[in-house]
């Protein structure tokens, strides 16, 4: 195993080494811890029974996962602008390992539940990991880096309900989170011993530290922006892959829960257009790929519009969308990225803090909307999102400065 490696000492150094195997080690990392968001949604009609929860109260083990993770956001990410990071991420990834195990061998509901707040609040290590690898990264290749290590966590994302799926089926769900602890536990001695050390200039308090939030939000005109934009496309990533599973499950497709496992491994593929993302971005195309993201987003809709009796063209949608969602979420990493290291933790807290709210808000919406009229409002609340992101978007040509 690689030695330590050497303390990054300021927030404006660049790692002189960041080799292809370290970007591609955080990358991984990312892809492994967020997917404990994700574990459980596919597993809530094994879990609700085992533990004690009753159908009506279920979906808790999802929800309080990412509540957990939205407060996870705000009160622990901004500390990358206070905290040495190297400490800060693998204390985190120990914590994740404790609240996995918990969930493995939980027999109570309220216990189990615990443990499902505390996993998402802990996952959070991921936003830890990405505002280290953009301070690592040069200037002119720091969104090629982004980009990066976003496809892994994309990957992460897209994988984790299929993942979890396939294990539960052949080992129970227990295994799911027993594997992932174990997984969490090697990451965590890994990134030890190979991250940089990283220790802010910041001298602020913690409370300073979250006191900060808002007004950075109201004085910083780019996260703003781009947060509108992701919080738009990140609702409709979460509608369709909420909504999708219940289409596939009655007619006519009658899918088994391994074919919807299946089905949602198309997505992925959709990851492989992070670096591209990252690369555009370094060219100065950001203003002009952002439309296109979003104008992707929506056309995708009408595909699954379309797809309603076709699996070739729910798979084509969901391919759009996952592109059209990890294409901007990169452009608006960078974006905010080259706004100073001072603030990079903070900023980053905010904007995956609000554009997880819209996720919610589209998982939300999804089962509502099926339950209520069945694919076709799905389809029209989902192209609802990116185009109003879309509208939004148009106002960059009046006299603005690109975000």
């Amino acid at each position: 195993m690689p030695p330590t490696a050497a303390p990054l000492p300021t927030d404006d150094a660049a790692h002189p080494a960041l080799s292809r195997s370290l970007v591609l080690l955080m990358a991984l990392a990312c892809g492994v811890v967020v997917a404990n968001i994700y574990y459980a949604q596919p597993l809530v009609g094994l879990i609700g029974p085992a533990v004690g929860l009753s159908p009506e109260t279920a979906s808790l083990v999802v929800t309080l996962t990412q509540v957990g993770y939205g407060a996870g956001l705000v009160l622990l990410v901004p500390l990358g602008d206070l905290l040495e990071n190297r400490r800060l991420v693998v204390v985190t990834l120990c914590s994740t390992v404790a609240a996995l195990l918990v969930a493995a061998v939980a027999p109570t509901a309220s216990l189990f539940l615990a443990a499902a707040f505390l996993i998402g609040v802990t996952s959070v290590a991921v936003q830890m990991l990405v505002p280290l690898a953009a301070h690592m990264a040069p200037e002119a290749s720091r969104g090629q880096v982004v980009g990066n290590v976003m496809s892994g966590l994309l990957l992460g994302i897209l994988l984790a309900r299929p993942v979890s799926s396939l294990i539960a089926d052949s080992l129970g769900w227990r295994a799911v989170f027993a594997l992932s602890a174990a997984a969490m536990v090697g990451f965590a001695v890994l990134l030890w011993r190979v991250l940089p050390q990283r220790r802010p200039k910041s001298q602020s308090s913690y409370g300073a530290l979250l006191g900060s939030l808002g007004r950075l939000l109201a004085r910083t005109p780019v996260l703003q922006r781009r947060t509108v934009y992701q919080t738009m496309m990140f609702a409709s990533f979460s509608l369709y892959w909420t909504s999708v599973p219940l289409l596939l499950a009655g007619a006519p497709f009658h899918l088994s829960q391994r074919g919807i496992a299946l089905f949602a491994l198309s997505g992925a593929a959709g990851a492989l257009v992070a670096p591209i993302a990252g690369r555009i971005a370094d060219r100065g195309w950001t203003r002009p790929a952002t439309g296109f993201a979003l104008a992707m987003a929506a056309l995708s809709f009408f595909v699954a519009r379309a797809g309603e009796g076709s699996i070739a063209l729910l798979v084509l949608a969901g391919l759009l969308l996952d592109m059209g969602v990890q294409m901007n979420m990169v452009l608006g990493q960078r974006a905010i990225y080259s706004l100073g290291a001072e603030t990079r933790s903070r900023m980053n807290a905010i904007y995956m803090a609000i554009f997880f709210l819209g996720g919610a808000a589209g998982s939300a919406l999804a089962g509502y909307a099926f339950a209520v009229g069945g694919w076709e409002p799905v389809t029209w609340i989902g192209f609802a999102f990116p185009a109003a992101g879309l509208l939004f978007y148009l106002t960059e040509f009046r006299g603005r400065p690109a975000a």
